[in-house]
């Protein structure tokens, strides 16, 4: 693999390239960051007018970033994790001296001095900051303009949906996001990528737009397991100004996405409430998934209490949202969207009783997942009812994904099926809190056993 993987002239998404491969190129030499971001560059002049995937985006920027690093890998001195691998940034998360105006007209123009802590980690990584991803408005549900790239028709998801489209359309080979329903595993589903979110504080959120502090989190968005594992790992750590995060190890990610695992993972499949709306080529697809992986698969059934999980997540994020979006309401609340006036205005009439109520469930069914979790390596669902739905007034549906987010669990979405219509569907795996190296470990296999399957004739 080199850098011909790329194509700018086509305007279909390209084959996903090996992040760890760029990685080992690049640090060896064999690859230039100059020569790589040179082809990067190229296929975002050619597709950006038709997707839209960035808010912010300078060629000079991103070369003069490509320049610095290729000086410092000649100078013989030690070289970053990431050393030379663009990264696409969601345009919550603050950037020192580049805009980041949260996907709102009111904050145009809001340029900030300091850094997000996920920032300054990926500069002290050797990445390269190659812009700002489009993000719905204040990360909720109004859509941005960004177009999904295996049918423009077709929405790309949200509220990370130009980080997924990015990605998926070859603009970049990483990229980061934020979930608070389901804003990562979603558009990934959607746009045929491999999105990540780790366990709830995972990584920290210091200088990203806090919408609802008590599901918030950081994720990612690669090509593959292994560039998902790799960057999500450099992103991990305790910061003491987020206090979700905690003085724990960051765990090594990489090396089970390398690695074959040494017990094959064993799956619980499960049908999340919305199950019986999905579409029929979900369906079809999962009855065969499940019966091909065979003795490595068992069907689980949730307890009845599970179907309160939606609600009661919405509660909680319409509560925390009205609060934190306060300053926005107060001074130009006409200017946002309807979707997201209302969501401040039922925030607004939330009772404390029911708010602490909706807290206090959260390790109800936390307790339930990590029960399933004693006897599977992980859980097995869909990431989205379904392939993309037509239309760009949407960004599709987060049932199959807030649940997870609620329970603080980690979730991974691989790009394994495929609808009628062509559009990818993805395959969600779900995790025991603090377990994310066991989850990436199963997803890497599950991957791998896809990829034979589909040589073979199978499910893919």
């Amino acid at each position: 693999m080199g850098t011909e993987a790329l194509r700018a002239e086509t305007g279909r998404p390209v084959r996903p390239v090996g992040v760890l491969e760029l990685r080992d190129r690049l640090a060896s030499g064999a690859l230039s960051a100059e020569d790589l971001v040179g082809q990067y560059i190229a296929r975002i002049e050619a597709r950006e007018p038709e997707i839209r995937a960035w808010a912010w985006f300078d060629p000079d920027f991103v070369w003069e970033q490509a320049r610095a690093l290729d000086r410092h890998r000649r100078s013989g001195r030690p070289i970053g994790p990431l050393h030379g691998l663009p990264v696409g940034l969601k345009d919550v998360i603050d950037t020192a001296r580049i805009p980041t105006e949260n996907g709102t007209m009111l904050d145009a123009g809001r340029v900030p001095l300091r850094d997000a802590a996920i920032t300054e980690r990926l500069r002290a990584a050797g990445a390269i900051l190659m812009g700002k991803t489009v993000t719905t408005e204040l990360a909720f549900m109004h859509p941005g303009a960004t177009r999904n790239p295996h049918n423009p028709a077709h929405t790309p998801g949200g509220s990370s949906q130009g980080s997924a489209a990015a990605v998926a359309d070859g603009m970049v080979p990483l990229a980061v996001g934020t979930q608070t329903g389901g804003s990562v595993i979603r558009p990934a589903s959607f746009c045929g990528v491999t999105g990540y979110k780790p366990t709830f504080g995972a990584i920290s959120r210091r200088g990203v737009l806090t919408q609802s502090p008590s599901l918030d989190t950081v994720g990612v968005f690669a090509a593959d397991t292994g560039g998902a594992a790799l960057l999500a790992q450099v992103l991990m750590g305790y910061d003491a100004d987020d206090p979700a995060t905690g003085p724990d190890p960051v765990p090594d990610l990489v090396t089970p996405a390398s690695a074959e695992p040494r017990l094959k993972p064993i799956f619980a499949f499960v049908k999340p409430p919305g199950w019986d709306d999905a579409h029929p080529d979900l369906h079809a697809a999962f009855g065969e998934l499940t019966e091909r992986l065979g003795d490595r698969v068992f069907e689980v059934e949730l307890p009845a209490i599970f179907d309160e999980a939606a609600p009661r997540r919405q509660l909680i994020n319409e509560a925390e949202m009205a609060y934190h979006y306060f300053p926005y309401a107060k001074r130009g609340g006409e200017q946002l969207a309807d979707v997201t006036r209302a969501s401040i205005g039922s925030g607004n009439a939330v009772p404390a009783r029911d708010y602490l109520s909706a807290l206090a469930l959260r390790d109800v069914l936390s307790a339930g997942v990590e029960e399933i979790l004693t006897r599977a390596t992980a859980i097995l669902c869909p990431a989205a009812p379904g392939p993309a739905p037509e239309g760009l007034g949407s960004t599709g549906d987060a049932i199959f994904n807030g649940l997870w987010t609620y329970c603080g669990a980690p979730c991974v979405t691989l790009p394994l099926l495929t609808a009628e219509n062509g559009l990818p569907m993805g395959v969600q795996l779900v995790g025991a809190r603090h377990q994310d190296a066991r989850l990436i470990s199963a997803a890497r296999w599950l991957t791998d056993w896809a990829d034979a399957e589909a040589t073979t004739g199978g499910t893919s």
